[in-house]
């Protein structure tokens, strides 16, 4: 299989961990080779979150190069323009959940709140494809990465996963009723 590269990104408290997680267990599930890596940084302040993935045969780390992601995954608008600048490769994708997570300087009215429409004017410069995602019914706002998962697992971004590589990866990582309310979502946003 020909290296993919996914580069997933967000702030502190999203759920950027636990979707690489479910990511990374997709690909065991698949089969498939895969390396993963997140950086925290500044995760329990708000900061910057992100993760790198990598699947295929010949791959000896995990850090994606710059400019060289098939998919950037965010879960929101600030890091989505950040990450794909920064990872996005030619031909690449853009998923993102919808929403703002103000950065400090976006606080302190000495930067410009990114708009949706930023990212549509910057996706269709470069040439990429752009998944925007937004459910106002989500039970739990914590639940915005499963939207994310299952926008990507529905649109097979990742062509090689399949809905139950996914959904074996959730029962690998959750239990109780987190797993069933995850599931429950994550198929029922696959359904729409």
């Amino acid at each position: 299989m020909n290296t993919f590269n996914i580069y997933l990104a967000g702030v502190g408290g999203q759920g950027i961990g636990l979707i690489s997680e479910i990511m990374l267990r997709a690909a065991d599930h698949a089969g498939l080779n895969a390396l993963g890596v997140d950086t925290h940084g500044l995760a329990q302040r708000g900061g910057i979150v992100s993760s790198h993935i990598r699947i295929g045969d010949n791959i000896h780390s995990p850090l994606v190069s710059k400019h060289s992601a098939n998919l950037v995954i965010s879960l929101e608008r600030h890091e989505a323009l950040r990450a794909a600048a920064d990872y996005l490769g030619s031909g690449g994708t853009l998923v993102y959940y919808d929403t703002s997570w103000q950065p400090l300087p976006v606080r302190l009215k000495k930067a410009a709140e990114i708009k949706a429409e930023q990212l549509e004017e910057y996706c269709r410069k470069g040439s990429f494809k752009l998944y925007a995602v937004h459910h106002a019914d989500l039970p739990d706002p914590r639940m915005q990465n499963i939207a994310l998962l299952a926008e990507v697992c529905k649109n097979r971004l990742v062509s090689s996963l399949t809905a139950d590589n996914y959904r074996a990866a959730m029962h690998d990582l959750m239990s109780g009723g987190m797993l069933q309310s995850n599931i429950e979502l994550f198929d029922r946003l696959l359904d729409k």
